[in-house]
């Protein structure tokens, strides 16, 4: 084996251009192997409450609160839910516990075999609604706001229109998808005609989450399977780039299963059969109307985003019977608009800004 100093007096005789190419290497693969995992979830937080896999958390933080209306965080079934607090100063959390907002996470766990009959309807019916509860309780505060992201936002747009009742003022949806009409390559993935979403479920009781992300990549398969490993070689030198590509591909390879009954529901009553904006949806006997929802709204989407294209998110607007609603597209994709600069400068101002209207 060559040692480090006749490596170096090796490299001396060689073009710039070559050195550079080898110390870019040595320092790609020292992040693929030999580099730590970063932490993440670095928010303070407590546990108030659980249900099965499921904890509620309600975040800590030492900046006095400002506004009286607690603010409750909801996640997709996949993926786990730090990509809003992943990591200090591109924190969703951190930034609105800074404002002064009281800030709570559904957490849903990692669901075992023993989950596979879980249903959208036991979540939406019987885990969002008691976690919304608890947060009222905890804060003593009279009304809440809701942020849902990804498939966690469709979930609580549901929700909502099922809990008239519950006091809920402010609605937050981050890259949901309400109209499965277009959904592009994965209407072509999913179409009845060829994928057989019963046997899935039947086979495999869960759904892997490699599986889910295989999918996503598929969407196209260059850039995701081949891409971050070309930026990494090309960037290995900025210690900045390094660790935010170590805490994305952390998140991205760091999936859960999906529960086999809802992943059914999931992929034929939404993606097969468009139901919810159609007004044709029933969880447990009850009608979804979207129209039901009176609450006030901010919804966005990314310009980029081809997992919750923009024309899917925007088709909520005309359902629901708000008088305080806003549509905004941002310059992002489905995960850099809550990670990234652009989420930091875009993002995160826009949300805050919007609830501190509302929240007072």
């Amino acid at each position: 084996m060559i040692a480090e100093k006749q490596m170096e007096e090796i490299l001396d005789s060689l073009p710039d251009e070559t050195k550079r190419s080898y110390r870019r290497f040595k320092r790609t693969m020292e992040v693929l192997t030999t580099d730590p995992e970063p932490e993440v979830g670095l928010t303070p937080k407590e546990v108030i409450w659980t249900k099965n896999k499921s904890v509620l958390y309600r975040y800590i933080s030492d900046k006095p609160k400002k506004y009286k209306t607690p603010l409750l965080m909801v996640y997709a079934l996949i993926n786990k839910p730090y990509i809003l607090d992943i990591t200090k100063g591109s924190s969703l959390v951190e930034y609105l516990l800074d404002q002064g907002f009281d800030v709570y996470m559904l957490d849903w766990g990692t669901p075992c075999y023993e989950d596979r009959h879980m249903k959208l309807d036991d979540y939406i019916l019987d885990y969002i609604p008691r976690a919304v509860k608890k947060v009222l309780r905890t804060s003593k505060a009279s009304d809440v706001s809701v942020l849902g992201y990804c498939m966690g936002g469709t979930m609580t747009s549901i929700f909502a229109s099922l809990h008239p009742e519950l006091p809920i003022k402010n609605l937050i949806f981050m890259t949901s998808p309400f109209d499965f009409e277009n959904t592009g390559l994965y209407g072509c993935f999913l179409d009845d005609r060829y994928f057989d979403v019963d046997k899935v479920v039947e086979t495999l009781g869960n759904v892997p989450p490699e599986m889910i992300d295989f999918g996503n990549k598929m969407l196209d398969p260059l850039s995701n399977f081949h891409g971050p490993y070309i930026s990494l070689y090309d960037r290995s030198e900025n210690p900045k780039f390094v660790e935010s590509w170590k805490l994305m591909q952390k998140w991205l390879a760091d999936g859960i299963p999906f529960p086999g009954e809802a992943y059914r529901q999931w992929i034929r009553e939404f993606y097969q059969q468009n139901k919810l904006i159609n007004g044709e949806l029933v969880v447990r006997g009850r009608k979804v109307d979207l129209s039901a929802i009176n609450a006030n709204v901010l919804n966005i989407s990314g310009e980029r985003d081809v997992i919750a294209m923009p024309h899917q998110v925007e088709a909520l607007m005309e359902k629901i019977s708000s008088v305080d609603k806003k549509y905004v597209c941002m310059p992002t994709g489905h995960v850099s608009v809550t990670f990234g600069p652009k989420a930091v400068k875009l993002t995160f101002p826009a949300i805050g800004d919007w609830l501190a209207e509302r929240s007072k």
